[in-house]
């Protein structure tokens, strides 16, 4: 009988914090979902009508909303490959005792503290472009022609950027992980014979598996909102090379004015999103199990 007063009791004790969560998470989404059924406006916010499933099909039928659905799994995808490839070879550098490794480890996880429109303004400004950038000083001292990043490879300059931000998260999850693999059984490994990569592949590898798991888990989750970096380098183009889903919402809302159809583009993206974070949940459970 006590413990059924006692779980009552924490039930209740919980209730204003979960209502209160509920009211913050619920309230802006149902605006949002009300607003995709609306004709409205910033230009003339009184002219406002309802529009129907108008929105929805407007949103799909732009010419930019397939190949943004492609350019944000390329970026997600690319963004993932080289920080979890990276920061796996780091944490595997920085676990090795050297001098000032303290110092290392400091100056490895500190990009991730650099806000993403200053990171892009410093990556755009200073080392990729492409009359007084870093990359352009290397092109020219050894006789090649510079290049345009952000012109001729707009995509990949946009992956390059975030991966740089995203890589120190990625090398402390992963160094975390790795410092907590049994010496021993890398040790007898290397006593039986067995070659750093059969070690690295039948052992690391295996160990890494839960921390590699949720790493593209939160990665992925705060990838599918990019939009800082590509508003300051690019601006979603050439045309629409660089633009993902984030960014043709924002365009329909602060470029067009158009909040009916930003808000059709964000229940699109929250249903996206969500159906990313299930495949990657059932993905965790399967790794954690």
């Amino acid at each position: 009988m006590a413990t059924r007063q006692t779980a009552s009791l924490a039930r209740l004790m919980r209730a204003p914090a979960i209502i209160l969560l509920l009211i913050w998470m619920l309230v802006p989404l149902g605006m949002t979902l009300y607003y995709s059924f609306l004709n409205y406006n910033l230009l003339n916010p009184a002219n406002t009508s309802w529009a129907g499933w108008f929105n929805y099909q407007y949103f799909y039928s732009d010419p930019a909303f397939f190949e943004s659905i492609w350019n944000t799994l390329v970026l997600v995808l690319g963004v993932l490959l080289i920080t979890v490839c990276g920061g796996i070879g780091i944490a595997m550098l920085i676990d090795k005792p050297i001098f000032g490794q303290g110092l290392v480890r400091i100056l490895v996880i500190s990009p991730f503290f650099v806000m993403p429109p200053v990171a892009a303004l410093i990556w755009k400004n200073m080392i990729m472009h492409p009359s007084y950038g870093v990359f352009a000083d290397i092109a020219k001292f050894f006789g090649a022609n510079p290049v345009d990043w952000f012109a001729q490879f707009p995509l990949l300059s946009i992956i390059l950027i975030v991966a740089w931000q995203w890589l120190p998260f990625a090398t402390l999850i992963l160094l975390t992980s790795l410092q907590s693999l049994d010496g021993e059984q890398m040790e007898a490994a290397e006593m039986d014979g067995a070659p750093a990569l059969s070690r690295f592949i039948y052992l690391t590898l295996p160990h890494m598996a839960r921390a590699i798991t949720v790493v593209i888990l939160i990665q992925t989750i705060f990838l599918l909102g990019i939009y800082a970096e590509i508003l300051v380098t690019t601006n979603g183009g050439p045309g629409f090379a660089s633009t993902n889903l984030t960014y043709l919402i924002y365009r329909a809302a602060r470029l067009n004015f158009d909040i009916g159809g930003a808000a059709a583009g964000g229940i699109i993206a929250v249903i996206l999103a969500n159906f990313v974070a299930i495949f990657l949940m059932r993905a965790v459970g399967k790794n954690l199990d």
